[in-house]
């Protein structure tokens, strides 16, 4: 029964650490705490056992990464002189070129930037200065999310492949 336990722990844990690495740019999943829920299971299985000053260090730096990635945009939105349609039309453009591949997400995005920009009353010129700005920030605020991710994701590989070569 333990060992049962243990197994499911541990193949939850994986499934919450990708389901975070995908939340990163997903805009519907909450990335680095899943992936940060994902260690807390590993945590709680024999496979691993974290230290206390890890877990809270871990746990400060998800919800630094989380506040950066609101920050970020709007900081980056009043230093461009953008708009918050703007910062929305890029999200949405990103969203609609995930069904394109890579350049659709980031032409979507940018285009979306413009858009919003466009819609929110700036001139055309004025809307691509303050397009690329907005799209600038926005894939700022997510790459700081996918490298958090990418590190629990490590953390994880590392601790399940100390199994296999006990």
């Amino acid at each position: 029964m333990n060992q049962f336990i243990d197994t499911s722990l541990i193949i939850c844990s994986g499934i919450l650490i990708i389901s975070g690495l995908i939340g990163t740019i997903k805009d519907k999943l909450p990335g680095t705490p899943f992936s940060y829920l994902g260690l807390i299971l590993l945590h709680f299985s024999s496979a691993t056992e974290f230290s206390v000053h890890f877990l809270i260090k871990s746990a400060v730096l998800v919800i630094a990464v989380q506040g950066l990635d609101y920050l970020i945009p709007n900081w980056g939105k009043r230093r461009f002189g953008g708009s918050t349609n703007g910062v929305w039309g890029s999200l949405f453009g990103m969203v609609v070129g995930f069904y394109f591949g890579n350049w659709g997400i980031i032409v979507g995005a940018i285009l979306g930037a413009f858009i919003g920009e466009y819609f929110a009353g700036k001139e055309s010129n004025n809307a691509i200065h303050y397009a690329i700005g907005s799209f600038i920030f926005f894939i700022l605020g997510t790459i700081s999310q996918l490298i958090v991710a990418g590190i629990f994701l490590r953390i994880y590989i590392d601790e399940i492949a100390y199994l296999f070569y006990k």
